[in-house]
């Protein structure tokens, strides 16, 4: 697990809300303070799509909305001539970028032993920061995972041109 503080608030936003950089991100909750607190869980409820849609999600083993379905209504609630006073989102990295990720890194790990490959944002006003987590499905000391996916980040944060810093 890894703490960043961003940088550059007005890029990253501009990234996060009018860009595409988070797009392929599983989106799994946010909250966001304004005049009152805007709460959104991202948990997909397969039963409210028609069966073929349903059907698509379940082999593409989708729980979560994708960051790119839920951003307009993030931003309009952002939007306006005053800055939210907090907000927290959390993002997931999708089973299949987390294959790709084990892959690429030659990590021991299977798929299904993986939980979930988190990244956490959160605004109070004056600062930005970013924290990262795993949760696994077995116990292990092996932090090679964790090593990995903060790495990962860490190129996937210069690669879009989000300054960051150690907290």
């Amino acid at each position: 697990m890894i703490a960043l503080n961003i940088l550059d608030i007005r890029n990253f936003m501009s990234k996060l809300l009018g860009g595409n950089s988070f797009d392929t991100f599983w989106f799994v909750e946010a909250s966001i303070t304004t005049y009152v607190t805007f709460t959104i869980d991202g948990s997909l409820h397969k039963d409210f799509f028609d069966s073929s849609l349903a059907d698509s999600l379940h082999l593409e083993e989708r729980d979560y909305t994708l960051w790119k379905e839920v951003k307009p209504f993030c931003f309009s609630i952002m939007r306006g001539k005053h800055t939210p006073l907090h907000f927290k989102i959390i993002f997931r990295l999708s089973p299949e970028h987390t294959a790709v990720l084990l892959a690429d890194r030659k990590l021991a790990y299977r798929p299904e032993d993986i939980n979930g490959l988190f990244l956490n944002f959160q605004y109070d006003g004056r600062q930005l920061t970013c924290t990262t987590g795993t949760s696994l499905k077995v116990f292990t000391l092996d932090k090679s995972l964790d090593y990995a996916w903060d790495e990962m980040l860490r190129d996937f944060f210069k690669r879009e041109e989000i300054t960051v810093q150690n907290l």
